[in-house]
Parts: C-alpha cells; structure tokens; sequence
C-alpha cells in the first residue's frame, strides 16, 4: 500500500466534489447508492461522450451532449461482498483502468460573484446554463445539475466563485407513540384575534416533509372535497412535473410529479365507487403508515389544527432508498431550495387567480428536515437562499431545530446518546500546541458501509496543521493549509480524504474536513459488488497550532440515520460520533435551522416544564441566538396518514413543535399580510413566555420561551392598527392643501 500523497487543493472547488471528481465513475457509482447530490445513469440511458478530459488525478470524466438528463439505475449491486482489509488493499492495485461507460450527474449550488457589471453578470449566467442540464437562479447563486464532466468547465467561466454540492438531508426522528383518539376540536385553535385571521384563510401554508401526504384524510376535508390545493411530489412519475408555462423559470423543477386538488377531489369522489383509497388511485412515490409529512400537515393546518381553514400545500422530497436496488436519486438541500422556490411560485399563482390586484397569497412554510453540514451560520448556499426568498413581504419559514439534543443515556440499553454526539469544540493554546479529537466509527457488532464526514472550522487569523490516526494504524503524514489527501485506500480497507482550506469563499473562515468512505470494487458478472466498510474503532484527528492568535474552533459530524442494511448482519448506515473526551452539549442544532430569518423551533416538554431532552440546543457556531422559540413538540396528537382504520397517533419531536409555529405565524400573515419574517419573528420573540423557574433572557434549549399563540395575534393586531393609522395620517396630510 503505497504512502498517503499530500497535494494541493483547489481552493474554488469544495472537498465532497473533489473527492467525487477523483474516482472513477465504476467507484461513484457504488458511492452514489448513499450520497444525495450524486445520480448515476447507466450506459444505456447515457448519451455518447463528445470527449473526455483528464482530471488532476489521472482519471477521466466524461462529457456528454445530447437531450434531457434520464436517470436509469445505479450501477449498484444486488448483493455484496464483504472483503477483509488485506484482500481490499490487493484488489485496489488491480482494479481495471477500462470500467463500464456510466454518467454521473451532481447536483450544486453554484455561486457567482455579486458585483458583477450587468454584461459580465449575464454571460455568467449563460455560460452557468450552458453546462447545465437545468437550473434555478436566486440573486447570484444558481442550483443546478450538471454532468461530471461539466465541472472542470464551470471553474472556468469568469465570474464563478465557488462550486460544491448540496448538503445531505436526514430523514426526521420523532418519537412515535401509540394510537390514540383525535385530539378535541378545540385543542390547537387561537381564539384571539379570530374575526381577523380567520383561521389562515386565504393564507397558503407549504409543507416541505416526506412520508407523503394522505390528502383524503379527514383532518384536511372540507365536505367532499379535500383543502390541499397542491402536492409536488419530487420522486414521482404518475404525474407530469410542475408545468413550465407559467413561468420560463418554472423549467428548473421539471421532475417529480405535480397533484393537483383536481386529481385528489376526482381520486375522492372515485374512491366509494372503485373500493380503493383515493390515495391508492392517486399514488404518491412515499405513503407510509403514520408518515410524517401527514402528522405534520395535520398539527400546522389540519381541521383540528391551527390554520384550519388555510390552504394547503405539500412538497414531497425524495430521501435516500433503503432498497440498495433502488434507482439513485438527488436528495439533498438543492432539493429544498427547489421546494421552497416552487412554494412562492404557488402562492403568486394562486393570488392572480383570488385577487383582484393580483397580490400573492401569503405564505407560512415548514421544513422538519436537517443537515450538519457547513459552517452552522449564516454562509451556507442553503440558508442563504432561504434568507433571499425571506426577503420579500409576506413570507415565512419554520425550521424544526433538530433532535440531537441527548448526549447521555437515560436508561442501561439506552443507545440514542449516539445522535447528539455530533459537535466537538475546543482551543489550540498556542503555537505547536495540539488538540486531538476522538471519533469513534462502527462498533463490535457493526460494519459501517455509510460515507462519514467531519467538518472543522476556525478563524482565519489561525492556521492549523491536521494529522489523522486511524484505529490500529500509525499517524499519517501531516496536511497542512492549501493541502489534500483524496482518496487514498488505507490498510484497514477505508477510503480517507483529507482537506486543509483557507478562506472559505462563503465566510472567510478555514475549514479541514475528513471524509471517511467505504471501498467500492468493481460489479462482478453475478452482480455482487467488492465492499470494504470504515475501520471501526476510535480515529484520532489532531490539530496543531502553526499560526495562532485566538484558537478556537467548532467540529460536526454529519452523520447517519441508523440503519442496518437489509439481509446483509452487520452492514449499517451507522452515526458515527465524538467521544467522551470530545464532544459537547450545545451548538448541536441543525445547520438548516441556522439561517438568520427563518424560525429555528425546540421541542418543549410542557408536562416537565422543560426542553425534551432529545431536543437540539444552540446557539449558532457564530453565536446567534437560535432556537428562537420552543413549542409544545412532546406527545402531540395528529393525524396518521395511509391508515383508515386508525386515523390519530401520538408523536414526539421538534417536528411537531415546528408545524404548530408554522400554523400560528399563517394567522398573523392573516391579520397583516405585509409582515415580513424579521417581524414575525420579533414578535413572537417579544410575546413569549418563559418556562417556570426561567427568566426571559435567552436559552440554549428554549430559545426566547414557549410561544404564546393568543400573545402573539393580539401583537399583531396591534402592530398593524399601528401601521393602518400611520398610513391614514400620512394620506390626510397630503390630502391638506
């Protein structure tokens, strides 16, 4: 096994995509089974290569030319085999060179710089599409996808600042509980203020969830008919993808399958007469028993919800396939990025056809999905494009903070310490001085086959050097800043990728991040494909101070849902984690939640008068105060999708304590359809209350308090008289003479 080889970065081209750029498509294809901003398309769907380009690592990426992008399978195995470390190091010297043609497509975010004169901005922009097989634009930033081939050439248009793809998502961890009766009719409903926020009426409230959304349950009927108005089901193929003539823009999100409350209230009215469910004649590529996205719709604008008379509106994203059979698919936060822009776009169309004036409907979103990936700031392409689309009048975002709040066992086989062990942060003293961080892979009994990730960030006054120890193995050579190590097989079987930025173009800070992936051989003529999963033990990371004028620094992990692989023993997609000596109990909450205008929402356990404990804490890496408010998340009755002999289920989670702040946060666009999310988000800052014992400064689990639902209208209320008696004045004064 040949010595790791330290070589120079690329400082304008993210770690996750270089190492991607740096192995071969037959190696991508197995990756792609697990990483949400990769599609791999066989060679039968795959137009021929024009030509092909050497990368920096001797490889050769593929360009391609032709029509639309069309996904077939993955090059995946059906079964596979795994190798002990020795024979992976020998059969990674004898890999072949000639592999079977593939395309990969990534999915990214691609940044542009600002100032920009118009001329130069829109040859940018054109330059950005033509290597693109579709995009979307927010002010100087564009999500994209593009081939792998296509990369090399978006580094090289003028005005390009930055690439990487999209941050993974994790699937939401509420707590489910047991059936249960509905909750009462009264249990969610804000009597203040009802004469003017009429329950959400004329407001769209979007959900951005998965499970699927059981549209024909009772909680979102109006007599025969149901008060979804939309579903934008991104994995589905039943029915045509969100249509283009509305908007030139509106090409970017063709894929998936919109439904529309003509198809659901058809599927209703046809489903006594077929004996099927009217979501069985209206499929949706996700309907689970109890799904979440149903349970969330529910608490935020069900009929025994909060806005109960809103309009609704759900965006069904695609996570990642369980079955290792399954055709790869894009899930990461371009994803959400596209359903937050397909959100406002529904609400301008849906206000041309209600008003006269054509005004948009106001819009209350809510998300419940996570990442720890980036900075825990403001910096990320995701937060801020969820900031720009806050920009305008009218519009809001709940964010769940996430539900890695635990860091100890509750009881002896107690095992969900393991999700809040994400965040490390420490000091480098001094010069020469070292840290070392303690991450733990894998276990006795699991084999990790997932790819695990650590992100480290710093001032840009500092520069650290940073050395890897694997478990059994001697400390590698040392990458100092400017430096990478990309794909480099060790002894033990694992893939280790190291990077050493400065200056991240996002925020200016340094970032080292350590890329941990499985081995993936070559499919053999059974279909059975060669796997060496992650050395399990404890991986050192150590730090040492070469320039250090403050010292401090914050770590994540982005880690995995567990899940053991199915008839495989051992094989998990397992959460690695930091450990004792490592990791700490705050800035744990999720990366989404971070953007500075949206609403970052903690579970309350109001039967403990205290956080939940699974509950995320903050602040930001920055130190902003999020969470900004808790709400009632623990043991919260709503409805259970794709089940029609038990309708009502009980879940615990910061999922449930975001979509009751969604509903209330519609009520207020109710009253005053002009708030902006900066208000709204004051407001329900300023009305909260605190817990008993607690004071009204900010906390790290609760934010600024439990919402205050009736506190916040009455606000409102008052806030826009305040407004309305202004602009009386103002116009009697230029009425004057």
């Amino acid at each position: 096994m040949k010595a790791a080889e330290v070589r120079a970065l690329n400082p304008r081209l993210s770690p996750k995509l270089d190492v991607f750029l740096g192995g071969s498509d037959e190696v991508n294809a197995g990756r792609a089974e697990q990483c949400p901003s990769v599609a791999v398309a066989t060679s039968s769907s795959v137009p021929m290569a024009s030509e092909a380009e050497p990368d920096d690592a001797g490889g050769v990426a593929t360009s391609v030319t032709g029509g639309p992008r069309t996904l077939g399978p993955p090059v995946a195995a059906s079964r596979v085999t795994i190798l002990p470390a020795a024979k992976v190091a020998r059969l990674a010297a004898d890999l072949p060179q000639d592999v079977t043609p593939t395309r990969v497509d990534f999915s990214l975010f691609v940044q542009i710089d600002r100032d920009l004169d118009p001329a130069a901005h829109d040859r940018a922009v054109a330059a950005v599409q033509r290597c693109a097989t579709r995009a979307r634009w927010k002010i100087d930033m564009a999500s994209v996808e593009v081939p792998a081939g296509q990369v090399a050439r978006l580094l090289e248009i003028p005005g390009v600042s930055y690439v990487e793809p999209g941050q993974s998502l994790r699937g939401p961890e509420p707590a489910v509980g047991s059936q249960t009766p509905p909750p009462e009719r009264t249990a969610r409903r804000v009597a203040s203020e009802s004469r003017r926020h009429r329950d959400g009426h004329d407001v769209l409230v979007g959900v951005i969830d998965v499970g699927g959304f059981d549209f024909a349950h009772p909680d979102f009927l109006d007599g025969d008919t149901t008060r979804w108005v939309s579903i934008w089901d991104q994995g589905g193929t039943t029915r045509p993808p969100p249509s283009s003539e509305r908007d030139a823009d509106r090409e970017a999100l063709a894929y998936g399958s919109e439904i529309l409350a003509a198809h659901m209230n058809a599927a209703i009215a046809a489903s006594t007469r077929r004996n099927m469910s009217a979501t069985a004649l209206e499929p949706q590529s996700q309907m689970a028993v109890a799904s979440h996205g149903t349970h969330v719709a529910s608490i935020a604008a069900g009929n025994r919800g909060v806005a109960r008379r809103a309009l609704l509106a759900g965006v069904l994203v695609a996570l990642r396939p369980e079955d290792k059979e399954a055709a790869s698919s894009f899930y990461d936060s371009t994803r959400i990025a596209d359903a937050v822009d397909y959100l406002v776009d529904l609400a301008a169309r849906l206000g041309r056809e209600r008003h006269e004036d054509g005004s948009p409907l106001p819009l209350s979103v809510n998300i419940s999905l996570g990442t720890n990936g980036h900075a825990h700031d403001t910096s990320s392409s995701m937060a801020r494009w969820i900031d720009n689309a806050l920009a305008t009048r009218g519009r809001c975002v709940s964010v769940a903070a996430g539900n890695a709040g635990q860091t100890e066992p509750r009881f002896a086989e107690d095992r969900d310490w393991v999700k809040g062990r994400i965040h490390a942060g420490g000091t480098v003293q001094a010069t020469s001085l070292r840290h070392e961080l303690e991450w733990v892979v894998g276990g006795e009994d699991i084999l990790d086959v997932s790819e695990n990730e650590l992100e480290i960030w710093y001032g840009p006054q500092d520069r650290f050097d940073v050395e890897v120890k694997p478990p059994g193995m001697p400390w590698l050579p040392k990458v100092s800043q400017g430096s990478k190590i990309r794909n480099q097989i060790l002894e033990n079987g694992t893939v280790l990728s190291v990077y050493n930025e400065a200056y991240h173009p996002a925020n200016g800070l340094n970032r080292i991040s350590v890329l941990l992936s499985p081995f993936f051989g070559e499919v053999a003529a059974d279909g059975s494909r060669a796997l060496g999963p992650i050395a399990s033990g404890n991986w050192r990371v150590r730090l040492t101070g070469v320039v250090v004028r403050d010292g401090r620094f914050d770590a994540w992990i982005e880690r995995d849902d567990p899940v053991r692989l199915p008839g495989t023993g051992k094989q998990w997609r397992y959460p690695s984690y930091f450990g004792p000596a490592s990791y700490t109990d705050d800035r744990m909450i999720s990366s989404l939640a971070c953007a500075d205008r949206l609403l970052s929402v903690a579970n309350a356990d109001l039967g403990l008068s205290a956080a939940h404990v699974t509950s995320s804490r903050g602040p930001t890496r920055d130190g902003r105060s999020k969470p900004d408010i808790a709400a009632d998340g623990t043991r919260v009755v709503a409805a259970r999708g794709f089940d029609s002999r038990s309708r009502w289920v009980e879940m615990t989670g910061t999922s449930m304590a975001s979509p009751y702040v969604c509903g209330v946060a519609a009520l207020m666009l109710g009253v005053s359809p002009w708030l902006t999310s900066a208000q709204i988000q004051g407001i329900m800052r300023s009305t909260s209350a605190p817990l008993p014992g607690q004071t009204f400064g900010w906390r790290n689990d609760t934010g600024f308090g439990v919402i205050d639902a009736e506190a916040c209208l009455t606000r409102t209320r008052e806030f826009a008289d305040m407004h309305l008696a202004m602009l009386k004045d103002e116009k009697k004064r230029k009425a004057v003479p």
